[in-house]
C-alpha cells in the first residue's frame, strides 16, 4: 500500500512540473510574439492565466491590462465578465493593481485635518490650482469622524508649487488650505524647507499617481478623481469592513 502511495505522489508531482513547464512555456511565447509583432507596446510586466479557458491576462508596466490567446496571435483590450457572478474581473483586478498600502505613506509628510472623533482614515493628494479637488473639498467638508491626510501634489501649473509652499510654510497648514480651496482666500506668501513636498512628487510617481485629486481609502483602494459625499462615505464605510 506504502508502495501505491509513492507512485501516486510521483505522478502527481510529476504533473505539477510538467504542468508548470508547459506554462512557462505558452508566457515565453505570448510574449515573444507580442513583442516582436507589436514592438511599441510597453514592457511585459506579467502573464497569467484567468478563469476563461486559453484566455491570458498581459499585463504591462504601465498597469494596463490586455488579454491574448495562447500564441499571442490574438490581443483584446477590454473588461472581463464572469456572468455566473456577475463580476468584472477586469475591474477587481485593475483595483488590485493599483491599490496602495496605506502604512507605506509617508504621514509625515502630508497635512493632517481631524474632523469630529477621527476614527476613518483617509489619504488625499491634491493640487491647489485644481478645480477638480476644490468641488471635491466641498463635499469632503461634509464628512465627520475622519482623519484627512492631505498630500500636497503640485502638478499642474507652473505656480502649483509656488502655491504649495505657501500652505505648506504657513503657521496653520490645515486652515490655510481650507480657506484656499473652500473659500478661495489665497494663501500668504511663506518660506520653510519644502523637502516633504518634493518626497510628495517622488512617492506619486513611483505610484503613478497622474492626476488630482487622488483619494486613497484605509484599505489601499485607490479613487482617481473627484466624488461625492455619499460615495466618501461608501469609500470610508468599504475600508472600515
Amino acid at each position: 500500500m506504502q508502495h501505491i502511495f509513492k507512485r501516486l505522489a510521483a505522478i502527481v508531482t510529476l504533473g505539477l512540473v510538467l504542468g508548470n513547464a508547459w506554462a512557462q512555456g505558452q508566457e515565453a511565447t505570448i510574449r515573444k510574439n507580442l513583442s516582436e509583432r507589436i514592438p511599441q507596446i510597453p514592457k511585459i510586466e506579467e502573464i497569467s492565466r484567468t478563469p476563461m479557458a486559453g484566455l491570458f491576462e498581459v499585463r504591462l508596466s504601465t498597469n494596463e491590462i490586455y488579454y491574448s490567446d495562447a500564441e499571442g496571435n490574438f490581443l483584446i483590450q477590454g473588461s472581463l465578465i464572469d456572468t455566473k457572478s456577475r463580476r468584472n474581473i477586469t475591474e477587481e483586478r485593475e483595483a488590485k493593481l493599483s491599490a496602495i498600502d496605506f502604512n507605506t505613506l509617508p504621514l509625515k509628510d502630508a497635512i493632517t485635518l481631524v474632523r469630529g472623533n477621527g476614527k476613518r482614515k483617509l489619504a488625499v493628494f491634491e493640487d491647489p490650482n485644481c478645480g477638480y479637488c476644490k468641488r471635491f473639498e466641498r463635499d469632503l467638508s461634509k464628512v465627520d469622524n475622519v482623519t484627512i491626510y492631505l498630500f500636497l501634489y503640485p502638478i499642474l501649473s507652473a505656480d502649483s508649487a509656488d502655491k504649495s509652499r505657501n500652505v505648506w510654510c504657513a503657521k496653520d497648514p490645515a486652515t490655510t488650505w481650507v480657506n484656499l480651496m473652500q473659500k478661495d482666500m489665497p494663501a500668504p506668501a511663506a518660506q520653510c524647507n519644502t523637502a516633504a513636498i518634493d518626497r510628495n512628487l517622488e512617492f506619486g510617481r513611483k505610484y503613478k499617481i497622474t492626476g488630482t485629486p487622488t483619494l486613497i481609502a484605509q484599505d489601499g483602494t485607490r479613487v482617481p478623481g473627484a466624488i461625492d459625499s455619499s460615495k466618501i462615505e461608501r469609500l470610508l464605510a468599504d475600508a472600515s469592513k
